[in-house]
């Protein structure tokens, strides 16, 4: 008697890192090879690797490379994954079900069908079409290769210069990192504060903290171009009104989501050039279609906004989702409220949910608090001060942010805020929170409740 077997199906994933190999490793974790054929392309060297730890392998905190590899391509194989490396896929075929994947070293390309697709091509930096924003010595910092290409010319670079562009997170970062090289650092920034994640006065505090560590910091500065020698490489940055010597250039000016592959494809992208999918992470419109990782744009549960938010904690969190569903099991994502968490020396800097420009522009009315306290009993030896800034919804009370800047245990108190507004609370019902307390960890009242009782004073002394 003749058995008819099961085909096995193709799961194709697209991109190496967080979202598509967390992805691949959670479908794989379902369904065995004999059910389930897994082929996943990733265009650089590396897979599985925190990004987010770049500045700090960069600026000697970090002295081994592959400690911020979570999985190698070897481990990947073992697991019965076929990962293609130096592989870039340069084609989708939706009609055909196929993508087509160009070698990066030999420029050989050929075609692979798929079943089911993953889309992980995350983020590229933003490098803005003005002169010499291609000179050696002008460096994106995004994956691991773009970290030792770093690494390779600060070896080579005889001059102790360094200017970053743009002071966000991997702005501020960077600038750190720099600093911790021996170099002199200028960060030009657009902006009137660093940190533009955070409303200009906390900003103001994040400043100060990077001119304490012997940054000079330029604000309000629209750069024009990279200037060259007679060697093309770079010499300078040039504003509109003067240029900043420099012997190496980081950029860090933010990134957009790398969607030329979907756009091409005709695939659904956002507001914010990233794709649009589902609570299960699936392409809207394309049932075996997923996407994740810094490539989609996702819910925002505070404003009810789509935003793009790049960060590897969002990615490894969809590729879970994306490998369940494409594993034959279920799961959703069902958004996030912002929350971010970076440092300059031992200042700590953390926000979650909207500043006051996210808040005007949606819509919402607001009051805003700002407290000063203590990350311990101020009697407890080294309590360190603290800046907490609220935002609460006029009548309803519901928070809608809180941003935090201040000394060691500082931080990670956003993380109260985060759980807060996820459950919807407003800032009298977080007044009641039972928080743990003793002097060498909090003031009897915890900066973050300290906030939440003056917002919620405020909202009623509004209504």
């Amino acid at each position: 008697m003749n058995m008819s077997r099961t085909r096995r199906e193709r799961l194709v994933v697209i991109g190496g890192d967080a979202a598509g190999m967390s992805a691949a490793s959670q479908a794989r974790r379902l369904k065995g090879p004999d059910e389930l054929e897994i082929v996943a392309f990733e265009r650089g060297h590396f897979t599985s690797y925190s990004a987010c730890g770049i500045p700090y392998w960069v600026g000697g905190d970090v002295t081994d490379r592959d400690r911020l590899i979570a999985r190698t391509p070897e481990e990947h194989r073992a697991r019965d994954i076929d990962l293609r490396l130096r592989t870039e896929v340069t084609d989708i075929d939706l009609d055909g079900r196929r993508v087509r994947a160009r070698d990066v070293d030999s420029g050989a390309g050929s075609w692979t069908s798929y079943d089911k697709l993953v889309i992980a091509t995350g983020a590229r930096p933003i490098r803005p079409d003005m002169p010499g924003m291609d000179a050696p010595g002008v460096h994106g910092v995004q994956t691991l290769d773009d970290g030792q290409a770093l690494l390779d010319t600060l070896a080579r670079t005889r001059g102790r210069r360094a200017v970053v562009v743009g002071a966000g997170y991997i702005g501020v970062e960077m600038a750190e990192a720099l600093i911790n090289r021996g170099y002199e650092v200028t960060v030009v920034n657009r902006g009137s504060e660093p940190m533009s994640t955070l409303d200009p006065d906390m900003g103001r505090l994040v400043h100060k903290a990077m001119e304490g560590l012997g940054i000079t910091m330029v604000n309000d500065a629209e750069v024009t171009g990279i200037r060259t020698g007679d060697d093309g490489r770079v010499r300078a940055v040039a504003t509109r009104d003067r240029d900043f010597p420099a012997d190496v250039v980081v950029l860090g000016i933010g990134v957009r989501p790398e969607t030329t592959l979907a756009k091409a494809a005709g695939l659904p992208l956002g507001t914010h050039g990233g794709l649009l999918t589902d609570r299960s992470m699936r392409v809207r419109g394309h049932e075996d279609i997923w996407a994740g990782g810094d490539c989609v744009e996702v819910l925002d549960l505070v404003s009810g906004q789509e935003r793009h938010i790049a960060l590897g904690t969002h990615a490894n969190k969809h590729g879970q989702v994306i490998g369940t569903n494409a594993g034959g099991g279920y799961a959703t994502f069902p958004g996030v409220v912002g929350t971010a968490v970076s440092k300059v020396c031992d200042l700590e800097i953390a926000r979650t949910g909207l500043r006051e420009k996210d808040a005007h522009r949606v819509g919402l009315r607001f009051e805003a608090v700002t407290i000063e306290s203590t990350s311990r009993a101020g009697y407890y030896p080294n309590a360190s001060p603290m800046t907490v800034k609220m935002l609460a919804e006029l009548r309803t009370g519901r928070l809608l942010g809180v941003q935090i800047v201040g000394r060691e245990g500082a931080g990670k108190r956003v993380d109260i805020a985060a759980v807060a507004l996820t459950a919807g609370m407003t800032a009298e019902q977080m007044t009641t929170l039972d928080l743990g307390y003793a002097p060498p960890f909090s003031p009897v009242w915890d900066p973050v409740l300290v906030a939440a009782r003056k917002a919620a004073a405020k909202v009623r002394s509004s209504s």
